[in-house]
């Protein structure tokens, strides 16, 4: 579906009772939902755009996303992920054509699993108004300042070493200077990941690996076909892969109870509210990532990532090798990894971990985006430290996560003209819209925690 896709970890696209491998009965044969969500196991996959019935079980094997994102919408209405993830859908739809096999019958919904119609209709008027407005028309001037601020802090960081010397303080702020720049630069390369900057996608991925590869030392390719998947089916088990932990931790209300009644005892389930400080922030980018990266691009053989990633590496020992020698530059990279990890994990878990975390229930894309993430309240400082910048300065304006999810190729510096019109949105529906301050946002991660661990001690104790 989108630009991202195959995950390393492994879990499996969604799988479901109905009939075997599905071939077409011609584009004029039309369909029920019952049948079409018979075709969502691995090697059985129809889906549904704008009531047009498409066969994809060999096309997700060529999708240049990945088969797993596309594999996520397997027996369903695909259509607003569809529209969210290409901003050219005239030009994908030539190769959706060959896969047409038939329609809905016109007896059928145009929504499945019970959907509100009335929501899916005026969230696609909402997409459509957002189009004829150009919001979805990127500033380049905004993003070129960005990059140069980025470019700045590393000239900046270096500079100082060159003009002061390495004392532990001129180090110390060194080290600050460039996990600022590392952070900025994967908020920035986010950007370039989503389609969000250049007219052309092609711009947009070369951009994306000189961002992420030469000036982070890590892989667009891994990136992407992890990050489209959350943003495909967000906090749902086995197809979000930012909510699968490994047995590491319990996320949620419904797995704690579920770990518990199995009693299954990875960890100790109780306390991950407190171990989450010495394992999570500290160790997700410098050793998780970093290990996940370098496996993910030699199993793939993904020797231009690996290129890119190279030449991070090379740059960064030729600029530090003088001052700090082999080994003390490992110690500066690797603690800059630390300081990044910790910004980037309480940024991202935030916005998602105190929300639902549920399995899949084939919600509308309004509701699932909404109930899967909250926004963050406005602060010069919480715009730019969570990277929604809303002008052509890095200071930002109000930090809207939410907007990332319901528009993912939308420009950033966007996200507040369009904040009110989604508010409204909700409010006519019954969504909830969620804005928390960044205090309360982070101690809501730890509350969450603390919550799924008594749900799971409790359920492992007593049922």
């Amino acid at each position: 579906m989108g630009g991202g896709g195959q995950q390393t970890e492994s879990s499996e696209p969604a799988k479901c009772d109905g009939v075997g491998p599905g071939g077409g009965r011609g584009g004029s044969a039309v369909y029920t939902w019952e049948e079409v969500q018979k075709h969502c196991h691995r090697g059985d996959q129809w889906l549904v755009i704008d009531r047009k019935v498409y066969n994809i079980t060999q096309w997700a094997k060529r999708h240049p996303g990945g088969i797993r994102v596309i594999s996520h919408f397997a027996g369903e209405d695909a259509t607003d992920a569809f529209s969210a993830f290409h901003p050219d859908p005239n030009f994908v739809r030539k190769f959706l054509k060959p896969l047409l096999i038939g329609e809905l019958a016109p007896t059928e919904p145009s929504h499945d699993h019970g959907k509100n119609a009335a929501l899916v209709q005026d969230f696609q008027a909402l997409r459509d108004r957002v189009e004829r407005e150009g919001l979805l028309r990127a500033r380049p001037l905004f993003f070129c300042l960005y990059l140069g601020h980025i470019l700045l802090l590393e000239a900046l960081a270096l500079g100082l070493l060159w003009v002061w010397g390495t004392s532990w303080s001129l180090t110390l702020l060194c080290s600050l200077m460039l996990a600022t720049s590392q952070s900025q630069a994967g908020w920035l390369q986010h950007d370039y990941g989503h389609l969000s900057v250049c007219k052309k996608s092609s711009w947009n991925h070369i951009l994306q690996k000189f961002v992420i590869g030469h000036l982070k030392g890590a892989s667009a390719n891994w990136w992407n076909h992890r990050h489209f998947q959350h943003h495909a089916k967000p906090n749902v088990f086995s197809k979000d892969p930012d909510v699968n932990s490994l047995h590491v931790f319990v996320l949620g209300d419904k797995q704690p109870v579920e770990y518990g009644i199995k009693k299954l005892k990875y960890m100790p389930y109780q306390h991950q509210h407190q171990y989450f400080f010495l394992i999570g922030p500290p160790l997700l980018i410098p050793v998780y990532f970093h290990i996940q990266i370098l496996r993910t691009m030699f199993l793939r053989q993904d020797w231009v990532d690996l290129a890119w990633s190279m030449s991070f590496y090379l740059r960064f020992f030729c600029c530090y090798y003088p001052f700090f020698g082999f080994f003390g530059s490992v110690a500066l990279i690797s603690f800059v990894r630390f300081l990044e990890s910790h910004w980037f994990v309480w940024v991202t878990q935030m916005n998602h971990l105190p929300m639902e975390i549920d399995h899949e229930r084939h919600q509308d894309w309004l509701t699932m985006q909404l109930s899967a993430t909250c926004n963050i309240e406005q602060s010069t400082f919480n715009d730019w430290f969570m990277k929604q910048i809303s002008h052509l300065t890095v200071v930002c304006q109000t930090v809207y996560t939410v907007f990332i999810c319901l528009f993912p190729t939308m420009p950033r510096h966007n996200y507040h003209l369009v904040a009110p019109l989604v508010r409204a949105l909700c409010e006519k529906h019954g969504v909830p819209y969620q804005v928390k301050t960044l205090q309360k946002g982070m101690t809501d991660v730890v509350r969450s925690l603390k919550k799924s661990g008594d749900l799971w001690l409790d359920a492992y104790l007593h049922k």
